[in-house]
Parts: C-alpha cells; structure tokens; sequence
C-alpha cells in the first residue's frame, strides 16, 4: 500500500515544516447515478475534494464538467461536495462510506444542495422543472411547515434553500423567540427531525430534549460565543459548544427538512471516544457527558480559584449549604449550572463510633432506582418461643434490591411486634432444614435469598446485655444397616433466649423446651409417667431450680398438663455432651456461651404425641406453579422511586468511607437529601443494571406525573420562596432489550402547548395521555412559573445565588 506523506502545518517560529504519515487512508465507495457502476478508491483525508472528484472522473472516464459528487452516507443525500479546496477531513468524509457520483445530462443542467436536481430543459423562458432524486421524508412535514422540496418547486434560488436547509437563522426568526418559550408556529422551526446516522438514535433523543430545553433554546440562538472559554483545560477549547450551537440553530430554522447531526458527532467523538463509531449507547450517559462538556466550554470562570470545603462542626444547616454552594460557583459558573444543577445534603454515620459527616454536593440530574423502589413477594414461617401459638406462614413485601434489615422490618410489622421483641432470621440450608443459617448482617442484599430457598423467623426476647441463645435442634433414628440405627436431625429448629444469670439449671432448660413445643402437642393426648426411661422423670416448676431465671413469657409455667421430661442433651463448645434427661439437676455455665445447642432425641412414642409436620414442611420463599396466583401489580410511582432514592443506604463495600474519628475505612450509612432544586430537573430512571454475571432492564410501568410534580415535602431547605411545582416537557424512552433497542423523544412545544413524538427523522403529534409508557427513560422537567414575565428564571437565579453568597459575607478561600 502506498502511504501517503503530509504536511500537517508549519510551525511559526521555526525553520523546518512537521510530517506525518497516514497509514490508513480513507476507503471510500463510489456509486455513479443514473450508470450505477461501483469502484472503491483510496485517498487521504487531507486531500482536497477537488483531488477525490477528478480521481471519480478519471475511474469512470467521465467529463469534469458533467460530473458532481454528494457525501452519501448511510444511502442519503447529506451535502452536495462544490468546495473544490475543502479537505475531506474538514467535510467530515469517514472511512468505508458512500460517495455518489452524480452524472448530469446537459452541462448547464443545476444541482440544488438538498439533493433536488433542476434540469434545464431548454425552454425559452428557462422555466425550472423539480426532480427529486431521492424522496425524503420531510414531504410528510407536520405543522404547516414548507418542506424544501415544496420551495425547490416554487422556484427558489439555490442560495435561498442553502440557507433554510442549513438552518441560519434570520432576523424575523429571532425577534419572534419569545422569552417565555420557544414559539414554533408558523414558518418558524422546531419541528425538524435529525438522521439516524446508524445507530444514533440515542444520541437523537437527548440532543432533542435539550434544544427543545427553552432556557438553552434562546441561549444558544443569541450571541453565546462571548462566554466560550477557550482557555479551559477541562473543556474542549469551546468545540463542543460551537458544534451544539450550530446543530440548535438548524433545529430551530425554518422548514421541515432533517438535519444530518455528522459534524456534532465528529466533535463528541473526539473528545469522547467511547462514542465513536456506530454502535448503541445508553443516552443518558451521553447527555450526561454533554452537559458536563457544554459547561466546562461555557464556564465563565477563567481562573478558578481555590476553595476549602470546612466540616458542619455542628453549624447549621443553612449556613454550610450557602457556604457549600458559594464555593461551587466559585469555580463554576455557566448556562448549565444556571439551569440544571441543584444541590443535595449527604449525611454519613460511622457504624462503631457515631460519628456524622454533613456535606452539601451538586448535582445535575437525579439517577433514581427501579430495583429498589419494585417489590418482590417472600414467604416466610414465623416461630414464637413463649409456646402461645402454632408456626404461621406470611406473605410480605419487601424492596425487590432490598436489604436483610426490610426483611427484619416487613417480618416485624407482619407479626405485631412488641417493643420488648426481636426478630432472628435464619435460613434453612439443607433439604430437611436442619441445617440453617442465621441472616444477622442486616446490611446483606436481598438478592442473596432466592426463590426456592427456606426462611423462618423468630420471635424471642431482647436483652440490653445481649442474649444467649438456646438453639433445638431434632433428631430422629433411621435405619443405616440391618443392625445398625443412627440418630439424624430433621425438621426446622427451635429457638429461643435465655435471659438469665451465668449458670442455668437443666431443669430450666427443660421447662423452656416443653414450653416451645406446646403449640404442637395432639389434642386430647393424656400425659403420664412411661415406663421408657428415655422419657421418665416430671419436670419440675422453675423456682425448683437455683439461680437459673427465665423470662416469664419463654417459661411459661401456666402449662395445664404435666409433661414427661423429655431426652434432651446439651452439646457445650466444647462438644461435650450433658444429658438433660437424667435424675440429677445439673448446673450449666453460660459465661463463655454465645448460644447453647440441644438435640432433642424424637422417640416413637414421642413423635405419636406431636404434630411434627409442621416442624418438616417450610414453603419457599417464592414457588412459580399453576396454582400460583399472578400478584397484582401496582403502579409504579416516581414519587416512591424518590424515596427510594432518598432513603438511608449503607454504602458498599467497595465504596468505604474513611471515619476521621476512628482512622479507619468504615461501611458508614448514608442519606441523601434534596436541597437546593434547579429550574430544570432531569431524572434518570435507573432501568439498566448491570452485573458481572447479568445484564437487566426494568421494564416496570412508572407513574411519573405530567403536570404538578410537587417536590416540596421532599426539600430540606425550607427557606426558598420558589415553587416547587414541576411541569414535564420533555423525555426519552427506551424501546426493546439491554443489547439492542430504540430511543426516541416525547417533546412539548410550549407555545403551542402541544406534545410530539420525536422519532429521528420522523415527527408525529400524540395525545398527552400517550405520553406515559414503561418505556419512558429520562425525564425533563421545568418549575412551574408563578408569573408570565419575560425575565429569564436562569439569570433570576444566579443574581440570587450571587446575592446570597455576597450577603453572606464568606469568601472561598
């Protein structure tokens, strides 16, 4: 392959020229109209498009004069290529794409830019006749719009149609953008589509949303260039800025036909590379890259000066905010800051020491969960201890991504729980449940716990000095060999606390026992001495048995029928084995004990007194079947998906927090608290999760209202005099799986207090009740205005900021 050597600029103190070599040159495909004949031909990028159209002519043996050339990518007419001395790099040509060849009839026949052909055809009065090469689907244009290929029909000058095709903006236009909202009657725009450029629906959807944004629509139509920071390493020398300005003002010009968004996607390809190329992406994050960029090109500080965020110390909460804030618009200070960030209170708390972190950070969306704000349906056997009633199943709801600790609280709420009470989780391991788990870490995802496990709960007694726990376990003989039997557990265990000193006598032990097992004794049983001497021996009151105390509702001694002692043994850790069934009382050491496991040896004849069948058969948390009743679904509101978001979390184990107390990383808990609310609010709906096993959507409906959003007991910050009233104006929405799918937009043109469906290069009117679907993804919303006045609300809020933040007498350090 030939390489090709260029000469990439001179350097201006220097003697000397910089070389470079391309390796890759471009590869492009070229197609000749009306022939069809096809050839592929190399060029660099930084040749001139004089240079590829004289290559096309030379390849097809065709005539200089009779020959134009179009960039045709995607099979679409994008420009007509006449700038002889524009490089192919600067007309934004990619590798691989389409170049038509375009053979006109007559030498004086006229190419129009919006891939219209006037043909001459020799009449005396050079009437023009319209022949369109390739349809386009702005001839189906909405709101009374003249589509270009109505004006090329009307005899309109090549010039004029550059310019309503390339979207300058004329006098009469920009007088009539009002300063309440974006006026789009009329001739004025606001109903042009954008090209799919392959793939780049997601990026369509988002640009939509925010030119539609009327804060940034009047922005970036009036002389925005004066704040382009050119100076700012963060930023992208002002690129993105000039590139989103220009691609606003095509949407915004009149007429109907669709704009190829190649150059601003040339430019976020650049400064983001991970959206290069033609694969899809997740729209959210590229808007939330594009705001970050647009701020950074339009920050209006040059020199940002340094700020030391103090601790709260104990301040008020007023007072570190306005300090908090002060110090982020020191530092940053643009349209986007003016319109989409808002401020939040974060609250850490050290789960050892106590201590507690204020700080107040901004933010500029709201990334609200699915997952956590969607139920799922677990059942579960809740056992008591104090023998006063039989094992029940529930059913209760609990966050879908949940923790162990709203397991412990629906399990609570379900059962009535006292405030002398607890709950001990445990999951049941083996097949015969005998082998289980205690659930203690309340911090543990939900997720952990699957449909086909056993759960039980218990109801015991609480200590402020910590209990000991008596754990049951059952045993049974089974038959191993001909000769041989064997004791085995089966069955749920039992458990129970012993509040009591450190030395517990057996026969407490028994009481406790017998005591548990009352609600499955058979009815009409009658208890007496048995000649078995596994079960021979009453049981006597507990007051018979020394220091050992018990509480009363564990030991209950108003059991109307005496019952034989029953073969327990005690198993300390030590694994020594004592023998509670025999006639002498023993006195057992709890002072080393965190729990004390006994097995009670099941006999037949003990097994005919008792209803162990519940003890043997826990549901699953969750069995899927015919008999299974489909759980009704609610309606997913947005106001629980903002308390969810909202709720105390602790943070993951990847994501410490270091404690100043304590010098040590801690799993702290933290709680978010809205603050300070923009003027646009925009939430993401948390529909993708991802893992390293699993890729998931949420595909649940949410509830998310239109029209007055009301956000209001849901500020901390109770001093501001602005509404907290909402009104949607714009979102996205995800059609299809994780690996693939279609977005597109739902847009509000406010002047004409109507919603369109913004599909790429498709628009379409909808009624608002078709606004709402589960598709919906990210969400525009914009305060509510008390008043009509044309006073931008951006620029009311920063005087207000600065106002506050002058006041207040602090500088930023």
């Amino acid at each position: 392959m030939k390489e090709a050597l260029l000469c990439q600029g001179t350097q201006i103190q220097m003697a000397w020229t910089e070389f470079a070599v391309e390796v890759y040159p471009l590869r492009l495909q070229l197609l000749v109209t009306p022939k069809g004949d096809r050839s592929t031909i190399r060029i660099s990028k930084k040749e001139t498009i004089g240079e590829l159209h004289r290559g096309a002519c030379e390849i097809f043996h065709l005539n200089l004069e009779q020959v134009c050339i179009w960039d045709y990518y995607g099979h679409r007419k994008h420009a007509l290529m006449n700038d002889m001395d524009k490089t192919l790099d600067d007309a934004n040509i990619q590798m691989d794409q389409d170049i038509l060849v375009e053979v006109l009839n007559n030498v004086n026949d006229t190419v129009v830019t919006d891939g219209t052909s006037i043909i001459d055809n020799g009449f005396a009065d050079k009437e023009a006749t319209s022949v369109l090469l390739e349809p386009s689907k702005s001839s189906l244009s909405i709101a009374g719009g003249l589509s270009a290929n109505k004006i090329a029909s009307k005899g309109y000058s090549a010039e004029q149609l550059q310019n309503q095709t390339l979207g300058y903006p004329s006098k009469e236009s920009d007088n009539n953008f009002g300063n309440s909202g974006v006026s789009t009657r009329g001739t004025f725009g606001g109903l042009t589509g954008l090209l799919n450029l392959g793939n780049t629906c997601f990026m369509n959807s988002a640009i939509q949303c925010l030119v539609h944004t009327p804060e940034f629509a009047r922005y970036f139509r009036e002389d925005y260039h004066q704040e382009i920071n050119w100076q700012n390493p963060l930023g992208m020398v002002g690129e993105l800025a000039l590139a989103f300005g220009e691609l606003l003002r095509k949407l915004w010009a009149p007429g109907r036909t669709p704009v190829a968004p190649r150059p601003f996607k040339a430019k976020l390809a650049r400064f983001a590379p991970q959206f290069s190329g033609y694969n899809q992406h997740d729209s959210q994050e590229l808007l939330a890259f594009l705001l970050d960029g647009l701020h950074e090109d339009l920050n209006r500080v040059k020199h940002k000066p340094y700020v030391n965020s103090r601790d709260a110390d104990g301040r008020p909460d007023e007072e570190v905010a306005d300090e908090y804030w002060a110090n982020h618009i020191a530092r940053n200070d643009s349209i986007i800051v003016d319109v989409c960030q808002g401020q939040y209170k974060s609250t850490l708390v050290c789960p050892v020491c106590n201590k507690v972190s204020v700080t107040f950070d901004p933010f500029m969306y709201l990334s609200l969960p699915l997952q956590f704000a969607t139920t799922r349906s677990m059942t579960i056997t809740i056992f008591t201890c104090d023998g006063s009633a039989l094992p029940s199943t529930c059913t209760i709801t609990v966050p879908k991504q949940g923790r162990y600790r709203d397991l412990i609280q629906a399990v609570s709420n379900a059962c009535s729980l006292k405030q002398t009470e607890e709950i001990k989780l445990v999951e049941a391991c083996s097949v015969k449940h005998s082998d289980f788990l205690f659930l203690d870490d309340s911090f543990v995802s939900l997720s952990t716990i699957k449909d086909d496990d056993h759960l039980a709960a218990y109801k015991i007694q609480k200590s402020a000095t910590g209990n000991v726990l008596l754990q049951l376990i059952h045993r049974r003989q089974e038959q191993e060999t001909s000769d041989a039997q064997r004791w085995k557990p089966f069955g749920t265990p039992l458990i129970s606390s012993l509040l009591c000193d450190d030395v517990i006598r057996s026969g407490v032990i028994q009481t406790i026992v017998q005591t548990m097992l009352t609600p499955l004794l058979k009815e009409g049983i009658e208890y007496s001495d048995d000649s078995d001497p596994s079960t021979s021996g009453m049981a006597r009151d507990p007051s018979d048995h020394g220091s050992g105390e018990v509480d009363t509702n564990c030991a209950s001694t108003s059991i109307n029928k005496v019952l034989p002692k029953l073969p327990l043994q005690l198993v300390d850790e030590s694994k020594t084995c004592i023998d509670l069934s025999a006639g002498d009382e023993k006195a057992i050491n709890l002072s080393a004990m965190s729990h004390v496991v006994v097995y009670l040896d099941w006999t037949s004849k003990l097994l005919e007194k008792f209803n162990i069948n519940y003890l043997e058969n826990l549901p699953e948390v969750f069995k899927y079947g015919p008999i299974t009743k489909k759980a009704r679904t609610e309606p997913l509101s947005l106001y629980t998906c903002l308390e969810a978001f909202l709720r105390e979390e602790p943070l993951v184990p990847e994501d410490m927090w270091y404690c100043p107390q304590c010098k040590e990383q801690r799993q702290a808990s933290k709680k978010l608290d809205l603050w300070r609310l923009p003027e646009v609010l925009v939430i993401h709906l948390k529909r993708f999760s991802y893992s390293r096993s699993m890729k998931h959507k949420v595909e649940t409906f949410v509830n998310f209202p239109i029209h007055d959003f009301d956000l209001t007991n849901y500020v901390a910050d109770k001093r501001s005099s602005c509404s907290q009233l909402y009104e949607l104006y714009a979102l996205t929405n995800h059609y299809g799986g994780m690996g693939s799918g279609h977005y597109t937009a739902h847009i509000k043109l406010l002047d004409e207090n109507k919603w369109y469906n913004f599909d790429d290069s498709h628009i379409s009117p909808i009624n608002e009740e078709d606004v709402k679907s589960a598709a919906a993804y990210v969400l525009f919303y914009r305060r509510a205005k008390s008043d009509t006045s044309g006073t931008s609300s951006a620029g009311s809020r920063r005087a207000r900021d600065k106002t506050s933040y002058n006041s207040s007498g602090s500088q930023p350090n």
